[in-house]
């Protein structure tokens, strides 16, 4: 039996574990959006996916998995094509005596079932995941990546290098094929950028992938020019140019999406240099919960931009998953009874129901001229991409005192730092006490792929080497022996690094009273630390070192991002 809309609401309300007002709130979301109402609750971080799956698994009587921590072997996973997986929201999970078991969001599709009972000639069990393990699980399909590029590319490579017998059409196809491919292996492995490094003799492709560049192919150097070209056109940039920088951006599909790629070509000795940056939507559709805070920080942060004015900032290194962590606020506040306006640059993804404005240096379009023209516009709740200068920085911090709850990013190492750093920027100490909610600082860390996550023990002296003593204390205790941390072990579906997929560490620095009369008084950033974390806020590192000891991470990770 499915689970209605209508009915998962009632057994939610029934159950108490929501508010009902909360419930009855999501689910006027979900109608007025045209969304899924579990969607909405996930989105909103009112229940976590493994719960909402649990919930729907009893009142249907069918078992439930948790994919994510579950073994699957290549030979099973195959048995059902990626194709027919990727479309019908099924995965094979085992296979015996008596017959294959497979995962579906939807038990009641008979369809799916007689189709995989035909095709493996077996009795088939049904057993239930929600369809967001199921989608992140389709990524196992695609372990063999770079093998499978690689050739790809050589195969393609080899085509061009025989254009001289074939037509000029012919070999146009040939590298709109290649610059396909590159794109479609790159979106399927995740990968944030794509760089295609011109060499002496060769062109070489990386993925960065989990915020680690990754070597995937080497191509010879004979075709750079026309992948180069049919990028150039793609973004309708100009072909002939080769001195000098060019940016631009285009569109490709994928099942199920459409990705923007924002691209940067760049001169260099051996060449033209290109950077893609692909912008999925669907990649970037995370819960507050999905990012990695903590309950007491998701509290502090939802206390924060429950308030209809104030500041909510985050703060951290380009990359880290600042505008991200802001998207995913911006979609709990994003209700048809308040207009939502940001000025951005770039747009990362569209938000229905959100005024979006894209930075346009060349007609004055700047951050502090689009907050201007955002402030006529009748907003409740205002985003700005990132504050630059002093201009920008005062028509936030007014606009947030005149009523409006604004979000905003800025480049600090801390928390803490980002209140000096507004300082710098000419703002008043009262107006900053007066207005600023949250500071949230952010790292990404890879998280330990699950399908090779294995325990070990270390000494507390051993940890000493490279965490203080008072580091492990506070985190391990005293007089113990030994400690269990966690690593992976390398295997396919992590391409043999030990990671697969990140999660962020924060800081949560909720603007108490103490901290406001700080601010007052010009206090620097060491001293507003000490009392943030005299009132309870658990520093980055500190968040860093919990995850390892859960086994969400390693320390080496913690160390790297955090450089303590």
């Amino acid at each position: 039996m499915h689970l209605s809309d209508e009915q998962l609401k009632d057994v939610l309300i029934s159950s108490k574990l929501i508010p009902a007002k909360e419930v009855n709130a999501a689910y006027a979301k979900a109608a007025a959006q045209d969304v899924p109402f579990r969607e909405v609750l996930l989105n909103d971080d009112l229940i976590t996916d493994e719960h909402l799956g649990r919930i729907t698994a009893e009142q249907t009587g069918v078992p439930f998995v948790n994919l994510r921590k579950m073994q699957i072997g290549d030979e099973v996973l195959r048995l059902i094509p990626e194709v027919v997986a990727k479309s019908r929201r099924v995965i094979a999970l085992k296979r015996d005596a008596n017959g294959v078991t497979v995962a579906m969001a939807d038990p009641d599709d008979m369809e799916t079932v007689a189709l995989v009972q035909k095709h493996t000639g077996e009795m088939v069990s049904v057993v239930f995941a929600t369809a967001r393990d199921i989608l992140g699980t389709l990524g196992r399909y695609r372990h063999g990546l770079r093998e499978d590029f690689a050739e790809a590319m050589q195969r393609a490579a080899a085509e061009v290098k025989t254009a001289s017998r074939r037509t000029t059409d012919q070999d146009e196809t040939t590298v709109v094929s290649i610059v396909e491919q590159l794109l479609t292996y790159a979106y399927d492995n995740k990968a944030s950028d794509v760089h295609l490094e011109p060499q002496r003799t060769a062109v070489a492709v990386r993925f960065r992938i989990d915020g680690v560049l990754h070597d995937v192919v080497d191509f010879p150097k004979a075709i750079h020019e026309q992948i180069v070209s049919r990028i150039k056109v793609l973004s309708r940039l100009r072909t002939d140019e080769h001195a000098a920088a060019q940016d631009g951006k285009f569109r490709f599909t994928v099942p199920d999406e459409d990705v923007d790629v924002r691209v940067s070509i760049l001169p260099i000795a051996a060449g033209e240099k290109v950077v893609l940056r692909l912008l999925s939507s669907k990649q970037r559709q995370f819960s507050l919960e999905d990012l990695g805070f903590g309950a007491a920080d998701l509290g502090k942060v939802k206390r924060a931009f429950s308030k209809p004015y104030g500041m909510v900032l985050a703060t951290g290194p380009t990359g880290c998953g600042k505008t991200t962590t802001l998207y995913a606020i911006l979609k709990i506040l994003n209700t048809r009874e308040i207009n939502i306006s940001t000025i951005e640059d770039p747009i990362e993804y569209e938000v229905a129901g959100v005024n979006q404005i894209q930075v346009n240096p060349k007609t004055n379009l700047t951050f502090a001229a689009g907050l201007r023209s955002i402030l006529r516009q009748d907003p409740d709740v205002i985003m700005v991409g990132e504050i630059r200068d002093d201009e920008a920085a005062g028509i936030a911090v007014n606009s947030a005192m005149t009523g409006h709850l604004v979000l905003s990013t800025l480049h600090t190492n801390d928390a803490a730092t980002a209140l000096p750093r507004l300082f710098d920027l000419k703002v008043e100490p009262f107006l900053i006490a007066s207005t600023v909610n949250v500071i949230v600082a952010q790292r990404l860390v890879r998280r330990i792929c699950s399908q090779c996550l294995v325990s070990y023990l270390v000494k507390p002296t051993e940890l000493a080497t490279m965490l203080s003593p008072t580091v492990v204390q506070r985190h391990f205790g005293k007089g113990r022996k030994s400690v269990r941390l966690y690593r992976g072990k390398g295997c396919k579906v992590c391409g043999g690094s030990g990671y697969h997929g990140r999660v962020g560490i924060f800081e949560v620095l909720e603007v108490s009273e103490s901290v406001r009369q700080l601010i007052m008084e010009h206090t620097n950033a060491d001293r507003i630390k000490a009392q943030a974390v005299a009132e309870g806020m658990r520093t980055m590192f500190d968040d860093g070192i919990t995850k390892a000891i859960e086994g969400q991470t390693t320390i080496d990770e913690v160390m790297r991002a955090t450089q303590e």
